[in-house]
């Protein structure tokens, strides 16, 4: 009896050594320099909303296939006195440098949304860097102003998407409030979704040629003015530097 229960306390030893072992592995992190950290590996992860107290909140329009309701929808937006970004894929940018140009009259944010709207965590950091520069360039060529903000198409990602893009000095945006209008979601389907889901620091999703978006958008303005919210530009709404993104991508000041 004693053996067996000198060797089972030996097993325990083992089994217990064995696990400490495993978990220093996986919370030991070798930082660029060189150095080490003990503390989990975290995802990166983009922006999807900002915590604020301020009652604000930013429209954003992506745009990849047709063009004929986005000068509606800069007029629309004008009219209201709000603000508005949106997200350009590049071979939509090359069919319609005049809604470039309108958008950027307009004063609202503009955004890269790829060049050719991959899924681009399939992507290479060669490729994901040639995506995002040829479209950062398109969009700079026409408004002569740098490009701050990108959009992954179908919101994937991974770590090496959000790592290229912040080298390039992107910040990655998301969306915390989805219209589900590319799904031809009637106008009070589209309004429904953004009130029950809509708080402070909200990103709300909304494409540029989606069936119902004209007859929405007014609506959505409306009640949200309602609710005092202010809709302002996403260079307005998130935080530019001191900052940390969480596990749910809620950007805080730090």
């Amino acid at each position: 009896m004693r053996i067996i229960c000198t060797k089972f306390r030996t097993l325990i030893g083992i089994t217990t050594l064995s696990i400490f072992a495993i978990i220093l592995a996986a919370t030991i992190t070798i930082t660029s320099a060189g150095s080490l950290y003990f503390g989990y590996a975290k995802r990166l992860v983009p922006i999807y909303s900002v915590d604020t107290t301020e009652k604000k909140v930013a429209l954003t329009f992506d745009a990849a296939w047709g063009s004929d309701k986005t000068s509606k929808i800069v007029s629309t937006l004008k009219e209201a006195g709000v603000e508005g970004t949106f997200f350009l894929v590049g071979f939509w940018i090359e069919q319609n440098e005049d809604k470039v140009k309108e958008i950027d009259a307009a004063g609202f944010d503009i955004g890269t949304h790829s060049n050719t709207h991959p899924k681009m965590s399939t992507l290479s950091s060669e490729q994901i860097t040639n995506e995002l520069s040829v479209s950062m360039d398109l969009i700079t060529k026409i408004t002569g102003k740098p490009v701050k903000f990108f959009r992954p198409p179908f919101g994937d990602y991974n770590d090496t998407l959000v790592t290229v893009a912040g080298n390039l000095g992107l910040k990655t945006i998301q969306w915390d409030v989805d219209s589900l209008d590319w799904k031809g979601l009637s106008a009070n389907e589209i309004l429904s979704r953004v009130k029950t889901s809509v708080k402070n620091g909200s990103i709300i999703l909304c494409h540029n040629n989606s069936d119902h978006i004209l007859e929405a958008l007014p609506l959505i303005i409306s009640y949200l003015k309602s609710e005092g919210y202010k809709m302002v530009k996403i260079s307005d709404l998130v935080y530019a530097d001191n900052y940390i993104v969480d596990n749910n991508g809620l950007q805080k000041i730090k």
